[in-house]
């Protein structure tokens, strides 16, 4: 399953309720799949900055994380994950950009960026 959820959520917001809408929308279709024993995999792109703004509520996807089923492997990506986050991942990575094929003109890919 691929899902393309929201309208691209920024920090530079037009509409804080309607953002906060979108994402909290999109979190209910995480949540699903995060209770589905047959997904092995979730990738949660950009779920961080969700956080930080506060898009979604922190002890809900806390909530939904801890009670995944077992052997659900579950991806969170953005920039600055939150502390909470971080103490009960089992594994953090924190990347650098070296070069990006978005500086090149490359627009945004299916499958790769959105």
């Amino acid at each position: 399953q691929y899902h393309v959820m929201g309208e691209g959520f920024t920090w530079e917001t037009q509409d804080r309720n309607r953002d906060t809408e979108m994402a909290y929308h999109a979190w209910q279709k995480a949540q699903a799949m995060l209770q589905d024993p047959a997904i092995n995999l979730v990738l949660l792109d950009e779920v961080n900055i969700a956080l930080k703004y506060k898009y979604i509520p922190m002890d809900e996807v806390i909530d939904a994380l801890a009670n995944k089923p077992a052997m659900q492997h579950v991806i969170l990506t953005g920039r600055g994950a939150r502390p909470e986050l971080i103490e009960i991942a089992d594994t953090v990575t924190e990347m650098k950009e070296i070069k990006h094929a978005f500086k090149a003109g490359i627009r945004a890919q299916q499958g790769v960026e959105l």
